[in-house]
Formats: structure tokens, C-alpha cells, sequence
């Protein structure tokens, strides 16, 4: 990257949680997809990780915001705000004026042709000058290794914060895909929800986040990867003392297990809609996992107990969409999936 580069190239998948930023092959960004705001003048505080740290406990002055809801953008502003905050991380050192920035994005597979305007245009305000978009389903699968382009059929199943991608591709396209608005932060309310009704104890979003993280399953036994009981810290919701609850993974699974049932019902209806030709290239390959809910403990053997095909979960699944818009990026010539 020289001193008088015109064009820089990045590749980002802007995600409901996290935003990832790819540059000359390195991931230069993974912050959360946080803006914090001024109530007053709009003007932006902090983005990233900083702003997560305000999230949720901010005074009336700031608003902190998550632009992306369900895996769309949902505040128009602040996702500009953010993208532009976001980019202005891979830009540190001196230039002598910013480049115009060629991109490629990953999209969630089921966005309206107005949602796939609305990343384009933020892209196109945060200063992308060629912004090209790429399904995530697409995106995970050559970010897993997979030649999309071979005449073969090959099964994503991408779980994001917002949304979960299912995806069937072959020939560098995808064939039978279903996107649903269920994900890892349903799984969060989810346990917000339990905690209330079962102890009594209110959490907040990012606590209940945390309880996902230490002891989130899948399945109810787990044998020897059973995680240690966390300690939750909260007020009672009645008497608004303080009380600290130990949660076990059993008490989580039993609390996931409407939203993975969603999941896995919409991993069948993806298979149903399937050609004969390519289930059995499924079957045969398996199905991988990629995105932060492959990371819940137990889910790829669930799935296949339900499923009877063989889940891998992605060698790095948080970062295969970026992984692979970056290596789109380097093939934009030669991907005609890409969209400009």
C-alpha cells in the first residue's frame, strides 16, 4: 500500500453484532457493530468496542446504538456513522488525503432489493467508491475453502447475530436458499426471558450475552465438555435486591431449544427444496457450520442427530464471511456472483 495509492481495497462483513474489515489479506478490524451518539448534535462519541463498553449504561446525553437489527440496517444515520468510524481504523498513518475505497459486503441471502440499497448507499456515503455486494452464504463457503465454483452441491448454514443463512451452492451460485430472521440474538432474549421468569432476576442483554458465552448448549448432555456453572449477579425483579444465581449449561439447552428447533426446521426446508442430484452431493460432503452461532456447544451434533447428515463446523467460523468477501475482492474480475 503506498504512500500514493488511489484505491484502497477493503472487504467487510457487516454483521448484526460485529463488523469485520479485511485489508491486504490481514483482518485490520473486529470491533462490535456499536455507534455511540450525541443526543444533541448527532455527532459520533465512539464506535467499536468502545462503544460497546457504553452500551447500556449510558445518561441522557448519549445514545448508543446497533444499526443492524436482524442482519439489516435498521438506523440508516448511525450505520453510515459507523461505517465511516469503523474505516477510519484501517486508515491509521499519514496520508495525504483518504483514498476512494473499492469494497466488496457481505449480505444477508434473503435482503430485499431496498435492504441491498441501503448497505450500498452507506457504503457509497462512507466514501466506497466501487462497491460490489456478495450473498454471506457465498462469502462463508469460499472463506471455508470451498471451490464454489465446481459443479457440486455444497450446504451453508451461516448463524449470525440477526439473521441464519441457509444456502445451497453450485456452479458459483446459490441454488436453494432460506434465510431466517432467528439467530444468536433471539438465543439472547431468549435467556434474558428465562432468567426473569425462572429466577426471578433481571439481566441485561450484554449479561445475558455472557451466560451464552460460558454456558450456552445445545444439548443437555454434553459429558466431558461440560462447562462450569456461571454465577449471575442481578437485581430480584420483585424486591430489587441483589442476588446471585448459579446457572448450569442443562438449564440454557432446555431455554435454546425453541429457537434451535427453528433452526433446525429451517435447515430441512432448505434440504426439501434441494435437486436430487446436489442432496446427494450433501450428503455425501456434509453441511458446515460457520458464523458465532456454530460456536454454541452441541449444536453441530444436534443437527445431525435431527438431520442424519455430518455438520463440520468451519475451522474459524466468526470470521469466515470476511475471510472469504476478502478473497472475492482479489477475484472480482473472475466472480460473476459478485454484485455491483
Amino acid at each position: 500500500m503506498g504512500f500514493f495509492s488511489f484505491i484502497q481495497e477493503i472487504a467487510m462483513d457487516l454483521g448484526t453484532a460485529n463488523t469485520i474489515i479485511i485489508c491486504d489479506d490481514k483482518i485490520v478490524v473486529d470491533e462490535p457493530s456499536v455507534v455511540a451518539l450525541d443526543r444533541r448534535t448527532d455527532k459520533m462519541i465512539a464506535v467499536g468496542s468502545k462503544a460497546k463498553m457504553m452500551y447500556e449504561k449510558t445518561h441522557d446525553n448519549i445514545r448508543t446504538i446497533r444499526p443492524l437489527r436482524d442482519g439489516v440496517i435498521a438506523d440508516f444515520s448511525a450505520c453510515e456513522q459507523m461505517m465511516r468510524g469503523l474505516i477510519k481504523m484501517v486508515h491509521s498513518g499519514s496520508r495525504l488525503f483518504t483514498p476512494s475505497l473499492r469494497m466488496v459486503i457481505g449480505v444477508p441471502s434473503g435482503s430485499t432489493e431496498v435492504e441491498l440499497r441501503a448497505v450500498r448507499d452507506s457504503a457509497e456515503h462512507a466514501d466506497g467508491r466501487d462497491v460490489y455486494l456478495i450473498f454471506e452464504p457465498m462469502a462463508a463457503a469460499i472463506g471455508i475453502g470451498i471451490d464454489v465454483e465446481a459443479p457440486e452441491g455444497n450446504m451453508i448454514v451461516d448463524i449470525g447475530g440477526g439473521s441464519t443463512e441457509i444456502a445451497v451452492i453450485s456452479l458459483g451460485g446459490i441454488v436453494s436458499n432460506n434465510s431466517i430472521r432467528t439467530a444468536g440474538d433471539d438465543l439472547t432474549a431468549d435467556i434474558q426471558e428465562y432468567m426473569s421468569r425462572q429466577h426471578n432476576v433481571k439481566v441485561s442483554e450484554r449479561m445475558a450475552e455472557r451466560i451464552k458465552i460460558h454456558v450456552g448448549s445445545a444439548l443437555t448432555e454434553l459429558g466431558d465438555d461440560a462447562p462450569e456453572d456461571f454465577i449471575v449477579h442481578g437485581p430480584n425483579r420483585i424486591t430489587a435486591l441483589p442476588m446471585e444465581v448459579p446457572v448450569c449449561y442443562q438449564e440454557i439447552a432446555h431455554c435454546l431449544d425453541k429457537t434451535i428447533a427453528k433452526i433446525e426446521k429451517a435447515v430441512l426446508s432448505a434440504l426439501e427444496n434441494t435437486p436430487p442430484e446436489l442432496y446427494a452431493d450433501i450428503v455425501k460432503n456434509g453441511i458446515y457450520l460457520s458464523g458465532g452461532g456454530a460456536l454454541l456447544r452441541g449444536l453441530d451434533k444436534r443437527l445431525q442427530e435431527k438431520i442424519n447428515i455430518p455438520f463440520h463446523i468451519a475451522e474459524d467460523p466468526l470470521h469466515s464471511v470476511a475471510i472469504g468477501a476478502g478473497v472475492a475482492l482479489k477475484n472480482i474480475d473472475r466472480f460473476p456472483f459478485l454484485m455491483r
